[in-house]
């Protein structure tokens, strides 16, 4: 199955980044990454500290600003300004070949939520948590944050202020939907290693802090940024 980047590069930035734009004037100025993440890992404290580290115009969008986007045409309009009008078209082809006969039993809101993706990764300079963007931009920094349960239970214990029975049902439920969710889109299990550059485990050893800056580091020398 083809790589929706590779697709994108080869149909959509030969053509359309021969003159500079604003944001992303070449192929090798697309820094993306995507952040996978257990709950209770310390993921979203870790994506916000990297986008403020990393400054404009770096951007984060997290699951629930994906799928407002997904669900409102304002928002998806805002967004496809960021981008190019003109390119909106090929997208939508390009995530049709990369899913190919797959694409036709997607929902249509699943096929609308991954072509948001697709042109948010579009947009560069963007940090992306969950959804399986991973799979959709296998050029970007994927990462994934994983932590020992014992620590996920203390930490939703200590911030969401619930009961030890509430954090292991969370949990559980979270995990599972999860996964449910990137195998009925892209067929892959997200904690598999394989998918990602790096995967950090945080704990007392590794803190929000020290994965943060760790990401960051990676993204520099990646991206030479």
């Amino acid at each position: 199955m083809k790589r929706l980047f590779e697709l994108i590069n080869k149909n959509i930035l030969k053509e359309f980044f021969s003159e500079k734009t604003h944001l992303i004037p070449t192929e090798k100025e697309l820094p993306i990454i995507t952040i996978s993440r257990e709950m209770g890992s310390g993921g979203r404290p870790i994506a916000n500290l990297v986008v403020k580290t990393l400054g404009k115009p770096w951007k984060l969008f997290h699951r629930e600003i994906i799928e407002e986007i997904s669900k409102e045409s304002q928002m998806e309009k805002k967004l496809i300004k960021e981008v190019d009008e003109n390119k909106i078209p090929l997208i939508d082809e390009l995530v049709a070949d990369f899913f190919g006969k797959r694409y036709l039993n997607l929902s249509n809101y699943y096929k609308n939520l991954v072509k948001v993706l697709s042109t948010v990764g579009h947009r560069g300079y963007v940090i992306i948590m969950g959804r399986g963007a991973q799979y959709l931009f296998p050029q970007a920094l994927n990462v994934r944050i994983i932590c020992e349960t014992d620590q996920r239970i203390k930490w939703l214990i200590e911030y969401e202020k619930i009961t030890r029975n509430e954090a292991i049902k969370r949990i559980e439920d979270s995990d599972q939907k999860r996964i449910d969710f990137e195998k009925a889109i892209y067929g892959h299990d997200p904690r598999k290693a394989h998918h990602y550059d790096l995967v950090i485990r945080t704990g007392p050893e590794i803190s929000i802090e020290d994965a943060a800056d760790i990401i960051v580091f990676a993204a520099r020398k990646k991206f030479k940024i």
